[in-house]
């Protein structure tokens, strides 16, 4: 049993005219060859279903593709050599018409291009940090880039949804879960505070938090009974706790500046200026959003970056 991964070809090649010759059969082995893939990644898309053999040999095992084939192959190698994962190749093969299909190439490459952007201004920021002409590597407070404040925020009743996550995946879960919360806090008195997300511990590319996203409410009894009864009708859990009266050390940022390494130097500026005036932290890290990000601009205030302190 086995794939054939080193036979030639197989099938009728014949020209001479009356019933038209059968489309060439390749064996794994051949197919790999010209397509330019291993025979490896050959099995691991068919199991995902990205590209079928045309048949499989049901006494060997060995799987024939059609010449045909050739030009699917190479279209998931490419897509492949942009970083796109398995499962959105399978989405745009399976997108209905070339519009679609050019759509989540588009988005592929948004998110890519961000990516890269965030990148080349981490490493922007990590050349003068390391040259000593940013804050982090003298203990400099970064005071003149942030200005930091505190503020005494009251006990609040508050509606959460708390998630495991990577910084890539981070985003988009913020929007969605902020979303949700917004609208259950409808039935409970209304939002009656500015959203908030809490990290529980740090979310990066290689730590995956936990992230807390948190939506204060003006009826407490009302969302504990939401939560208690309504609080995983879209599968995902809703929770109702207290949130503690807190003095905040924050400072304020715009839009554009809610992504690294600009937001990183937020938070490290807020925990030198906590550290240079003898306070201590008192709880984990949070973003408090307080202005409608769809509205906002790029130079618009939108987020205070905060450290309960004590």
């Amino acid at each position: 049993m086995g794939d054939g991964a080193h036979g030639g070809t197989h099938g009728s090649t014949d020209g001479r005219g009356g019933t038209p010759p059968a489309e060439e059969a390749l064996t794994i082995g051949a197919f790999a060859a010209r397509a330019r893939l291993s025979p490896k990644a050959l099995r691991l898309y068919d199991r995902l279903g990205l590209l079928v053999p045309d048949r499989v040999d049901e006494a060997t095992g060995y799987r024939y593709y059609r010449a045909g084939q050739v030009e699917r192959a190479r279209l998931v190698a490419l897509l492949r050599q942009l970083d796109m994962p398995l499962a959105r190749i399978g989405e745009l093969l399976r997108a209905e018409g070339p519009a679609a299909a050019v759509a989540l190439l588009e988005a592929h490459w948004a998110a890519a291009e961000a990516r890269f952007a965030g990148q080349r201004a981490l490493a922007a920021h990590l050349r003068g940090r390391l040259s000593g002409r940013e804050p982090g590597m003298n203990g400099s407070a970064g005071e003149a880039e942030f200005a930091v404040a505190t503020v005494e925020v009251p006990e609040r009743v508050v509606l959460t949804e708390t998630r495991h996550t990577l910084v890539d995946g981070l985003p988009a879960w913020i929007g969605a879960s902020l979303g949700r919360l917004e609208e259950a806090a409808r039935d409970c008195g209304g939002v009656a505070g500015a959203p908030f997300v809490v990290y529980h511990s740090e979310v990066s590319a290689e730590s995956d938090g936990p992230a807390e996203c948190c939506v204060p409410v003006a009826d407490a009894a009302a969302a504990r009974a939401w939560a208690a009864e309504r609080g995983r009708d879209r599968g995902t859990a809703v929770r109702f706790r207290v949130e503690p009266a807190r003095r905040l050390a924050y400072t304020r940022i715009t839009r554009a500046e809610v992504a690294h390494p600009r937001l990183a130097a937020a938070f490290e500026a807020v925990e030198q200026w906590v550290a240079a005036r003898g306070l201590s932290v008192d709880g984990p890290c949070r973003e408090v959003y307080f202005a409608d990000w769809d509205a906002a601009g790029p130079d618009d205030p939108v987020c205070d970056v905060a450290f309960p302190v004590r």
